[in-house]
């Protein structure tokens, strides 16, 4: 096992890695995909403690963090000391990731394994990211671009925004967060989301295949989608029906948010 301490901007080259786990406090963290050897470079660091970096050369295991900075204290951080870090690592895209940061904002692109990132108030951007993916936060807001295979959002009140997504499952669910999506279903996507008082966004292709049901209690529905059937009672407003052939399936429910329905271009 090697062990390196990092008090300034710095260099390292890795053997193979299969699983990264990095974690800092301010500035900016990129985790990049590379067909290159892993490396860390470290460009700014602003902290009376270094940084310490271990590498597992016979499990493949980098871990890239503050040593008094766990997984569990991230949210008591953002009443401390705020330890800039501006750092890139790029790993093998099959490489499992793990990054947690408080206020600093993270870009995670191109990874196919597992991807999980913990924030607090730091804005997040998922970048062509497939697999299995889960994004945690309590008020940064999180961006997915080009997304394919699975997510699972929870924050309190940051927004998720979904560019150009093809899911097979993403589950959001949000306090007072916004919800806003631009999705290609694929036959068996299955797509569920839910806020307390937020609003949501979906926009879909005119010819998509989906079974759909949005829900409200209070809040506004809109659809531009003719053939949804209006289910809305007392207390509760429904939009449901099947769009095209079915296949997929598509819920969004919200208690005081709008949701809305709008038609995209065709893929």
């Amino acid at each position: 096992m090697q062990q390196w301490t990092i008090e300034g901007p710095e260099r390292l080259t890795f053997g193979p890695v299969t699983s990264l786990d990095v974690r800092i406090v301010a500035g900016k963290l990129a985790v990049l995909a590379s067909d290159g050897p892993p490396t860390l470079e470290v460009a700014d660091l602003e902290s009376a403690s270094p940084l310490v970096v271990t590498y597992d050369e016979d499990t493949r295991e980098l871990s890239v963090a503050f040593k008094d900075l766990t997984w569990d204290g991230l949210l008591g951080w953002l009443r401390r000391d705020r330890r800039k870090t501006v750092a890139t690592l790029t790993m093998p895209k099959q490489c499992a990731v793990n990054a947690g940061v408080v206020s600093a904002s993270a870009v995670v692109a191109g990874f196919e394994n597992n991807t999980q990132v913990k924030g607090v108030s730091g804005e997040i951007v998922l970048d062509g990211v497939s697999g299995k993916v889960s994004a945690h936060t309590v008020s940064g807001d999180v961006e997915s671009r080009a997304m394919e295979g699975d997510l699972a959002f929870n924050s309190v009140s940051g927004d998720l925004t979904v560019a150009d997504g093809t899911p097979r499952r993403l589950r959001a669910n949000t306090v007072s967060g916004r919800i806003t999506t631009d999705l290609r279903l694929r036959p068996t996507g299955h797509v569920t989301l839910t806020t307390v008082s937020g609003d949501i966004l979906v926009r879909l292709p005119e010819d998509v295949e989906a079974d759909v049901r949005i829900r409200s209690t209070s809040g506004r529905l809109v659809s531009t989608f003719e053939k949804l059937s209006n289910e809305s009672g007392p207390g509760s407003k429904s939009l449901s029906g099947r769009l095209g052939g079915g296949m997929a399936a598509l819920s969004a429910t919200t208690v005081s948010g709008e949701v809305a329905l709008l038609k995209g271009e065709n893929a």
